[in-house]
């Protein structure tokens, strides 16, 4: 009898357990809006007198999967109590914590295969940070990291824009078609693992700054077309691109993305943000996609007016860009290694506070 009460339980949990792998967090999009699990994210909300409804709020988390492969400047990242870098502890930091972000409101955050500038802002990139070889490959150590965080975003009910180039690390690769085998092979990843929650950033501010000329704006929307043909089971990506901050998406990459990426560094006034929306709905190419602010540096989060709020009022989600100033403490930014993954600074407290009223 003993036996068979062991065989049942050990049963249920087996089925128990099935059933909770088989579920997947699934973005989709429905006209303008976000859907998640089948139903609009906020569904019939107002804040402020503003519709939320449909909108994906986020954070710039791109460090998710951070390493330094050279040699020469991995010792710039180190942990001020350890004394050195530890790409597997930013890891698991960062998947403690989100679990805080989604109480706190936060759907999303973007994190890219090649990270971001680990000093918030820099004009020379010698650190090699890249979860893409110079060929095109996937590095193994890169991808198991990314998966634990996607595994705790699909636990979550989160988001994760995932970007794949970002200028500076893109150069180290060998050519055109490199670029198009790492990007294939990162979509291909995603795919055969059955993320359904993950919406695909080609490229981090498409522009001159890129080495390779089809991640540059007049081109790029080449890598969009060849993102989008990647199919698994019939079931493939939503993709499309950012560009700089203050700049206004191309006519021909518009027309292709399944949503329009734009940022807000350099839109010093909030006026700046309702005219960069409103240029952007009057391109040709807009066939009514969501816009989404995926980097924003501006804060002033308690005045009654923002760029925050005013991407807001245009029913347009915006993405919080937070780094760490030079003489700041650790606890500060999301953006340098090594990162505090916490709520724990003003700035982050304040983003948080206001994004908390959502819920």
């Amino acid at each position: 009898m003993k036996n068979k009460f062991l065989l049942i339980t050990l049963v249920l949990f087996l089925l128990v357990s099935c059933k909770k792998q088989e579920y997947k967090t699934t973005i989709s999009i429905v006209e303008s809006e976000f859907y998640i699990n089948g139903k609009p994210t906020f569904e019939g909300k107002t804040w402020r007198d503003y519709s939320i409804q449909g909108l994906l709020p986020n954070v710039r988390m791109v460090q998710g999967i951070y390493d330094d492969l050279n040699l020469e400047t991995v010792n710039r990242w180190a942990y001020p109590d350890t004394k050195v870098w530890d790409a597997n502890r930013n890891t698991k930091e960062f998947i403690e914590a989100m679990p805080l972000w989604k109480e706190n409101g936060l759907l999303a955050f973007t994190i890219n295969l090649q990270g971001g500038s680990p000093e918030g802002y820099s004009k020379t990139q010698p650190w090699h940070n890249s979860a893409i070889t110079e060929k095109g490959e996937l590095r193994p150590e890169y991808m198991n990291r990314l998966k634990l965080i996607l595994n705790e975003a699909d636990r979550l009910g989160m988001v994760a824009i995932i970007g794949v180039y970002y200028f500076g690390q893109e150069r180290r690769m060998e050519s055109e078609e490199a670029i198009k085998t790492g990007l294939l092979n990162a979509v291909d990843w995603i795919l055969e693992n059955d993320f359904r929650n993950v919406l695909l950033e080609v490229c981090n501010e498409s522009s001159f700054l890129y080495f390779h000329s089809i991640l540059k704006e007049e081109r790029v929307h080449e890598l969009i077309h060849l993102a989008k043909s990647c199919q698994v089971n019939d079931r493939r990506l939503l993709v499309g691109t950012s560009f700089l901050g203050n700049h206004i998406p191309t006519d021909t990459v518009v027309a292709v993305s399944d949503f329009i990426l734009i940022h807000g560094n350099g839109v010093e006034k909030w006026e700046g943000i309702v005219e960069q929306v409103n240029k952007t709905k009057a391109l040709k190419g807009y066939k009514g996609q969501p816009i989404v602010y995926n980097e924003d540096d501006h804060e002033d989060f308690d005045q009654p007016m923002n760029n925050f709020v005013a991407a807001t009022s245009q029913k347009v989600s915006w993405g919080y860009f937070d780094y760490r100033r030079k003489g700041e403490a650790f606890e500060c930014g999301y953006q340098n290694p090594p990162v505090d993954w916490g709520i724990n600074s003003e700035r982050k407290k304040a983003f948080f506070k206001i994004l908390s009223e959502w819920k």
